[in-house]
């Protein structure tokens, strides 16, 4: 429910991203963390968009597929991380229909604002704490080991 909520609450405030997607909305995008124990499925459709956990041994059906540690993943959403330099430095991998992955990607750049901050915002007054949670994962990234 609260992958669902997140994917409602951006087409809502932000339908302009579909037009963006052209004819690759509605495609499914395996979105792996790889550092977690799931996977995502994202089906960016303007009427019914759907954000589905599944188990990673799972692998459901999907055209396109984008693969790299979840903070990686949270930073180029957020655009404080070039999907392009984490690409090359082998950071970040993509497989599948290269064309769709590359229209989600022109997608967000889009965004005006932060992606991050439209998801966060759907998690109504968990947004916060949610929020504080992420930062302060992040940080534990930038400490020295």
């Amino acid at each position: 429910p609260l992958l669902g909520r997140i994917a409602v609450h951006v087409a809502r405030t932000r339908p302009e991203l579909f037009g963006r997607l052209g004819p690759h909305a509605g495609k499914r995008f395996l979105i792996d963390p790889i550092d977690l124990p799931f996977v995502l499925i994202l089906t960016p459709e303007r009427e019914l968009p759907r954000l589905t956990a599944h188990r990673r041994h799972e692998r459901p059906a999907h055209v396109a597929a984008i693969a790299g540690t979840f903070l990686n993943l949270l930073d180029m959403i957020d655009g404080s991380l070039d999907g392009d330099a984490l690409f090359f430095s082998r950071d970040l991998q993509i497989s599948g229909d290269t064309e769709t992955v590359v229209a989600l990607r022109n997608a967000l750049d889009d965004f005006d604002d932060s992606a991050l901050d439209c998801i966060l915002a759907s998690l109504g007054p968990l947004s916060g704490p949610a929020g504080a949670a992420l930062r302060g994962w992040r940080s534990t990234r930038d400490m020295p080991a």
